[in-house]
């Protein structure tokens, strides 16, 4: 395959794609395959030879579209949603076309410069502090990551080694630690001697300053019981304890972390002898879109020595309305802060942008410098390999430069108010006649509700049947125990219309299941 062909090919497939967006009304949200259905239609061998281009577009209808959930499709509210728009699109064209990777600023100037400037206008866009910026003089700065989780994992693991920095500096602490049971137990783990008595060389394992598990085994971090799973796995692969606190409902009448208990929990782990470090504060949570008020939690965390981090995936983006700026309120007193542009900022997956109130200082954390990284500009220039999991990065920069340019914040503002708008109407159609109920009310592009007096049973086999109907999909979430359903609009497509016919789909799927849903 030449340049000719990748020109005659390659307006083929922006064609396939442009068919499958105009023609994604006629689909269904959710496939209908089971596990192993590729089985059936590609061989078990590769082809000896290369194959024609036209066989495998015919292919891609069976293989790939029918076997797809259609995350845009008008009727898909489960998750968050994927965001889309025909500008990143184009920027993934150019990414890949690049092949670029920027780990470093020598290794692609334009990766780096670019993310640096294009995340300085979403800053000023969605009036973030101004030390978050790159050009800020102080040490702020921003990164654009892969997804959410991989923020937080960042976050975590930035915040357990700036305690273990702290720690080490208190000498009196440092060595109650050292000569505690447990930091024994970890040493002969550590050192131990072969029962031949062969001396094992201690001096070839290396223990990194700054994530001495010596020292951060005392360690404990907060975050709410419907905190998103990724922060309990990054809790998971960061190797320190953690406490999922029970939320409350108050702020939105939704359910967030109450000071209260976020203090009681600090003074309960300190008395046990542990060291709390951090909390992780949701803002928009994935159940229900409830929402931590960081200017009440921040307050404590800088009293009692904890990092911030302020997970804001999905709700984080609906900041460039300024009506929705309530939901960054108390953000300065964050160490660092996500959101995911690829849920409601109309860019596709992945762009998530990550800053940190002190990020040169949290880069040395994770500086690993071999000869074949180092180039004449790093004292002067940022090298976001120091900032993330990964060495390798692409070019994602562009998605958020392109969509800026020529689609523009009030398109972006015009769609979030879009979805905010219909998660109302569809709470308010969806209680006409007293069958449902809300769970919470509704909050950005999410609204809950189950069925009026039934049981958590009642709402699992209804939101099941919904599910293999496959006209709606939608998934649900338990708090405290109470089974609910939930949709979260999404799809630019997605109309009232669409709304009127969930809830359609919805109660005659009910009606089906229960001679009287209201009983």
């Amino acid at each position: 395959m030449d340049s000719a062909k990748l020109r005659t090919e390659g307006k083929k497939m922006i064609d396939i794609v442009a068919d499958y967006w105009d023609g994604i009304r006629q689909r269904k949200p959710l496939s209908d395959v089971k596990p192993g259905y590729i089985n059936f239609l590609v061989p078990p061998r590769p082809p000896l030879g290369p194959e024609s281009w036209e066989k495998i577009y015919q292919d891609l209808e069976k293989v790939v579209f029918n076997g797809s959930s259609h995350w845009n499709h008008p009727q898909f509210f489960a998750y968050c949603p994927t965001g889309i728009s025909y500008h990143s699109i184009m920027a993934d064209i150019l990414s890949s076309g690049l092949s670029s990777i920027g780990f470093s600023w020598i290794a692609c100037p334009s990766i780096t410069e670019l993310e640096k400037a294009s995340l300085d206008w979403l800053v000023v866009l969605m009036d973030l502090p101004e030390y978050f910026k790159n050009s800020h003089p102080g040490a702020g700065c921003g990164i654009i990551q892969s997804s959410g989780s991989d923020s937080t994992l960042m976050a975590i693991m930035t915040a357990r080694a700036a305690k273990v920095d702290e720690v080490k500096s208190q000498p009196t602490v440092y060595k109650w630690i050292a000569e505690s049971a447990v930091g024994k137990t970890f040493r002969r783990l550590f050192y131990w001697q072969r029962e031949d008595s062969e001396s094992y060389d201690s001096t070839d394992v290396i223990t990194a300053y700054y994530h001495d598990p010596t020292v951060f085994q005392h360690f404990v971090m907060y975050f709410s019981d419907i905190g998103h799973s990724s922060i309990e796995k990054g809790a998971m692969l960061a190797g320190v304890r953690y406490r999922k606190l029970k939320s409350t409902r108050s702020y939105l009448g939704n359910y967030g972390l109450h000071p209260d208990t976020l203090e009681k929990a600090i003074k309960q782990d300190k008395a046990r002898g542990w060291i709390p470090f951090m909390l992780v504060a949701t803002v928009g949570t994935t159940s229900t879109c409830g929402v931590d008020q960081i200017d009440e939690l921040g307050p404590i965390c800088k009293r009692e020595g904890l990092y911030l981090h302020v997970d804001a995936a999905y709700a984080g983006s609906f900041a460039f309305c300024q009506e929705y700026r309530y939901l960054t309120r108390g953000l300065e007193h964050a160490d660092s802060y996500n959101l995911n542009l690829h849920k409601a900022g109309m860019i596709n997956f992945d762009c998530a942008p990550l800053w940190f109130k002190n990020g040169t200082y949290a880069a040395r954390y994770f500086n690993v410098d071999p000869v074949y990284l180092a180039h004449q500009y790093q004292s002067t220039s940022t090298d976001y390999r120091h900032l993330e999991i990964p060495l390798g990065r692409r070019f994602r920069s562009l998605k958020v430069w392109f969509i800026l340019r020529n689609y523009g914040v009030e398109k972006i503002k015009e769609y979030q108010k879009k979805t905010v708008h219909l998660a109302l109407f569809f709470s308010k159609i969806i209680i006409e006649d007293d069958r449902f109920e809300l769970f919470t009310p509704p909050h950005l592009g999410v609204t809950t509700f189950r069925l009026k007096n039934h049981s958590n049973a009642d709402n699992e086999k209804l939101c099941a049947a919904i599910n293999r109907d496959r006209r709606v999909y939608l998934v649900p979430s338990t708090i405290h125990g109470t089974f609910f359903l939930r949709i979260c609009v999404g799809s630019p497509l997605t109309n009232e219309d669409d709304m009127r016919n969930t809830k359609k789909v919805i109660f005659e799927i009910a009606d089906s299941l229960f001679k009287d849903v209201s009983m």
